[in-house]
């Protein structure tokens, strides 16, 4: 006998099983007793989509695990080396060391080393590079770029983890990027990951992952743009965030596609009169506005209407709110 004629008389019986139903049956005036049939093999798709979420339970889990400890209180800051003799102030850094608030560390030409801010914060610190541990704080990391080049991945809700440079403030809003300051005190910024926000006094931009920005001393965060953006795009936008050529402007609008629609986004804020009305029309061509968005408010600068596009057009900026 199998198992099979327990469960659903599917099996050839066992006499003695037989019997026995008889016997109790009496039991039972309507239908003798039977083993309940046994609950059907979930599929293997749901087996799939089980561990799936299982998986993402736990990555959601090891993240509020790293979370909650570093809101409680201030992190440390450690440098370790990476190559050649960095320095912190003017003592040289042998192999790992704290960083506290206040204090700069540099890197020479053949030097390299990697900052953890608790283990949230990880920056790669190229050669040539002066970088300054600001504050420290369950609510706040920041550093100051005064010059050269670092590589920073965060693993933080948004709006942690600032860098402060000579022509902007970088934020993070959860993300992996490279950022640059050069011999002027221009900042450049790419996002490998996520979304990053560059602003000074007001004026903001936001660059999602693909995107480069630049941002002038005196002058603040320039328009960004997808880094395989036509170099005629890129030109012309360069020319526009310095003087606001009107010239410049129209070959921006020539030059666009579809996949330059959020680089249109931000410089509806940045102009006005006939020049905003012509990117709001090159930009509905490209992307038009979803259900409920008007033109003509977004021609009016409306904050929320502008919201609202932007996020179409940038899915990932949903998680930002």
């Amino acid at each position: 006998m199998t198992d099979d004629y327990l469960w659903d008389k599917s099996g050839p019986p066992d006499p003695e099983v037989q019997r026995l139903e008889q016997v109790l049956g009496v039991l039972s005036p309507r239908k003798p007793f039977l083993v309940p049939p046994q609950p059907a093999r979930a599929p293997a798709r749901l087996w799939f989509l089980v561990i799936a979420f299982a998986a993402a339970a736990a990555a959601v889990v090891a993240m509020i695990m790293i979370w909650l400890p570093r809101r409680s209180r201030a992190p440390e800051c450690f440098v370790v080396r990476v190559e050649g003799e960095p320095t912190i102030g003017s003592k040289n850094l042998g192999g790992r060391a704290k960083l506290r608030e206040g204090e700069w560390l540099e890197t020479d030409t053949r030097s390299r080393a990697k900052v953890s801010i608790g283990r949230i914060v990880t920056v790669d610190v190229e050669p040539n590079t002066s970088l300054q541990l600001v504050r420290v704080h369950p609510s706040e990391d920041r550093i100051s770029l005064r010059r050269g080049k670092m590589h920073a991945t965060i693993f933080a809700p948004p709006r942690l983890f600032f860098v402060d440079t000579p022509s902007a403030v970088t934020i993070d809003l959860g993300c992996a990027y490279t950022l640059e300051v050069d011999g002027e005190g221009n900042t450049r910024v790419e996002v490998t990951h996520g979304m990053v926000s560059i602003v000074l006094d007001g004026r903001e931009s936001f660059i999602p992952q693909g995107a480069v920005c630049v941002a002038r001393k005196g002058i603040g965060p320039g328009t960004p743009y997808y880094r395989d953006a036509a170099p005629a795009l890129v030109s012309a936008l360069e020319q526009f965030d310095r003087n606001s050529d009107p010239k410049a402007l129209q070959a921006v609008l020539t030059e666009a596609n579809a996949h330059d629609a959020f680089t249109l986004w931000h410089l509806i804020g940045r102009t006005s009169g006939p020049a905003r009305l012509s990117l709001v029309s090159k930009l509905a061509a490209l992307a038009p506005p979803p259900a409920g968005v008007s033109a003509a408010k977004a021609e009016q600068g409306d904050p929320e209407t502008l919201r609202v596009w932007f996020e179409d057009i940038c899915p990932q900026a949903h998680r930002l709110r």
